[in-house]
């Protein structure tokens, strides 16, 4: 596969919002939880980020609010802290002191009137003093249950502007996960529909901001070669892998409730097969994007009855030795609890019901503690027949396999058959190769500078709409009901630095296939 030349620059993220006739506008960035982990390592460093890549709006501030009291020049020693610890790019004296001057703080509570009261106050204040014109963009970087009271108090202080009244705007952008389960979700999504218009609310999942997921539709549609082999009559099937490498560590209070399922599938993963097996879109535009993705999860075949057991395995990882070092079993690290049946890895088959992938399986799994952190869907087409150079059963052709490699280096790869040099007719697979990093000159904008720079300019293409939210919560609840009826007391274990469970390996090995070394 042909590199593109060396000398080639990133491509500038306002581009694609440009072609819709976009463009982020001067804005107020409120950071509810403004004091936590999110905003020191991603919120706070993405918008220095954009500044310095000339994309920031010229006329902007940030408040951050959070419970823990500090003044506004702690809050910039704050964000300075997580630059020069985590931004993209180093700091540079000239841009941070223009863009410290428009950090701000507020202390208090998202659901006390009084501390919102303060923060009108706050953002009154300053927004004249930057040019800010009163567009409002409010980060919910809080927990699912603070939503709905957090977007009441907004709305009780006046710091919503209807979309039917002319004037700035406000606009809502809402962390996963979005509820617990379908009842929860749907209960959240009804709160915040009685305050905001759909189109007020950016549900965001940072997957859908990593250069090589937004790249998906373009590999599939801008490329020839690609779309007429899309189908059930050329592609065995599909896995989409999401490892981590990392263990539950202190999160063991959120993942107690959440599990591998909750966590990654019902979002991430759920989306990546989205982009992956959506019919082509007749418009770049938001709506007409999310409604195709809405025609894949409404195809989802459901997982019931027998089929829970043969086509969805979950498991534990165990104690095991991780890159040299013993760690260990998940019922054993702090804050769980010792019978937990919480699940660390899923792995399901699944099938979209549709004309397209008629009969292709997708597997999908993901789990902690795994071998290494990486992310990538592979696309394995059928077999050549076995005629000319298919016909030794027992050392058959290596399939093609396309790769989209999401993280950690992203890019894309193509696996072919080659002849070996030499006398004799010998094939080995060889891999083609295109790496992001190799391709383009520059550091690629991350997936949080993407996606504030989406909602400045009003750009909800890569945000999940509230219908998308409920119809995957949908699909997963068979799920969920399934094993609390189950009843299980324990679950399969995998040792900590392996690939899974072995359980996961018969479940695809009875379809003939095999999992994938990523």
């Amino acid at each position: 596969m042909p590199e593109a030349p060396a000398e080639q620059p990133q491509e500038n993220p306002l581009n694609a919002i440009a072609e819709k006739g976009l463009a982020p506008e001067p804005c107020s960035i409120v950071i509810f939880g403004g004091g936590g982990d999110l905003a020191k390592r991603k919120l706070l460093p993405a918008l220095y980020n954009l500044k310095l890549d000339g994309v920031l709006p010229e006329n902007f501030c940030v408040v951050g609010m959070a419970r823990t009291e500090r003044s506004d020049e702690e809050f910039r020693s704050f964000a300075r802290e997580g630059l020069e610890k985590f931004s993209r790019q180093d700091l540079d004296a000239q841009q941070w002191a223009e863009y410290e001057r428009a950090l701000f703080y507020v202390p208090g509570s998202f659901s006390d009137p009084a501390a919102i009261a303060r923060l009108k106050e706050k953002l009154e204040e300053v927004e004249p003093q930057l040019g800010v014109p009163g567009n409002r963009i409010f980060y919910l970087s809080i927990p699912p249950s603070g939503i709905a009271p957090c977007v009441e108090q907004l709305k009780r202080a006046g710091l919503i502007t209807p979309t039917d009244e002319k004037g700035p705007f406000s606009r809502v952008i809402v962390e996963k996960p979005i509820g617990h389960d379908l009842a929860s979700a749907q209960e959240i999504n009804g709160a915040v529909s009685d305050v905001l218009d759909e189109s007020q609310v950016f549900r965001i999942d940072h997957y859908l901001g990593k250069e090589t997921v937004q790249n998906i539709l373009v590999m599939r549609f801008a490329n020839s070669i690609f779309e007429p082999l899309w189908n059930h009559k050329y592609i065995d099937h599909v896995q989409i892998t999401v490892a981590e490498e990392e263990g539950v560590g202190t999160r063991a209070g959120y993942y107690e409730e959440s599990g591998a399922m909750r966590d990654m599938v019902q979002n991430h993963i759920l989306q990546l097969l989205c982009l992956t097996a959506m019919e082509p879109p007749w418009s770049v535009q938001a709506g007409v994007i999310r409604d195709h993705k809405m025609e894949i999860l409404n195809c989802l075949r459901p997982i019931q009855g027998a089929d829970v057991a043969s086509h969805v395995i979950r498991a534990q990882y165990s104690a095991g030795n991780h890159n040299g070092v013993e760690v260990p079993g998940y019922r054993r690290e702090a804050g769980v609890a010792a019978d937990s049946i919480t699940e660390t890895y899923v792995a399901l088959k699944v099938f979209v019901d549709n004309w397209r992938w008629a009969g292709v399986p997708f597997y999908i799994r993901t789990g902690k503690r795994l071998p290494k952190r990486a992310s990538e869907i592979a696309v394995q087409f059928r077999d050549v027949p076995p005629i000319l150079f298919n016909t030794n059963q027992s050392q058959p052709v290596q399939p093609n396999v396309l790769r989209l490699r999401i993280q950690p280096d992203e890019g894309l790869s193509m696996r072919i058959c080659s002849k070996l040099p030499g006398p004799k007719v010998q094939l080995r697979p060889v891999e083609m190769d295109f790496q992001y990093g190799d391709a383009f000159t520059g550091q690629s904008p991350e997936a949080y500078e993407r996606l504030l720079l989406d909602v400045m300019a009003g750009d909800a293409t890569h945000f999940m709409r509230r219908d998308a939210v409920e119809v995957s919560w949908t699909w997963i609840q068979n799920l969920l009901d399934a094993w609390r009826q189950g009843g299980e007391r324990w679950l399969p274990e995998y040792s900590a630095g392996t690939w899974g469970p072995v359980e996961a390996d018969r479940m695809i090995d009875a379809d003939g296939r095999k999992w994938r070394t990523v």
